[in-house]
């Protein structure tokens, strides 16, 4: 991510550490590049479930006395959200270059069209597997959000698995039709000796 391409860097959640991929996102789109996050859900938090419970419940207490409808702080519940929120952390969202940068950024639950037929990425310096020391404990996103009141979970899953379905679907046909390339190329190769002596 050295040099800002002019097409958004589309990033899979999945199994990737919550405040780490913040980081490296906010750093990235206040330099200008713009960042799509799929699969909030599947995102990981360090330490066990029933801790990170804990401390959105003690986020949940802290309210505005005035007018908490108009004023704030607002509890969002969807991953989408929590990730927005971790990022939004980073970013100096008042000034005018902050709120530029915040535009940069587009977050989904799920891996929405025209997303589910981009090619997707990773961050390696946030994953799970080479960050966190094999047998601490982590827990999801969507578990979390769904605890303390997301909806849609049942919704998302429903959704992912007839995507999963659909792209085995196309990953087997393109398997077939390279097989049937790679065996056409074969069949002809005697006639492109042929050719190349004729001098094409």
């Amino acid at each position: 991510m050295a040099t800002i391409s002019s097409t958004p860097i589309v990033i899979d959640g999945k199994g990737h550490l919550l405040g780490r991929l913040a980081s490296i996102i906010a750093k990235q789109v206040l330099s200008g590049q713009k960042i799509v996050v799929v699969r909030c859900e599947e995102i990981n938090i360090s330490g066990s479930f029933f801790r990170n419970k804990l401390r959105y419940a003690n986020f949940l207490h802290k309210r505005h006395i005035v007018n908490p409808k108009k004023s704030g702080p607002f509890h969002h519940r969807a991953p989408s959200r929590i990730l927005f929120k971790a990022v939004r952390g980073m970013i100096p969202h008042k000034t005018a270059r902050g709120t530029a940068a915040i535009e940069r950024l587009k977050l989904f639950e799920g891996v929405p069209p025209p997303y589910d037929k981009t090619k997707k990425m990773v961050v390696p310096e946030a994953l799970r597997v080479l960050r966190l020391k094999p047998g601490r404990k982590y827990c999801t996103v969507k578990r979390l959000a769904h605890e303390v009141g997301w909806g849609y979970k049942d919704v998302v899953d429903r959704l992912e698995e007839k995507r999963k379905i659909k792209a085995q679907a196309f990953h087997e046909r393109k398997l077939a039709a390279a097989k049937l390339r790679q065996k056409a190329v074969a069949d002809q190769a005697a006639s492109f000796e042929k050719l190349t002596a004729l001098g094409y």
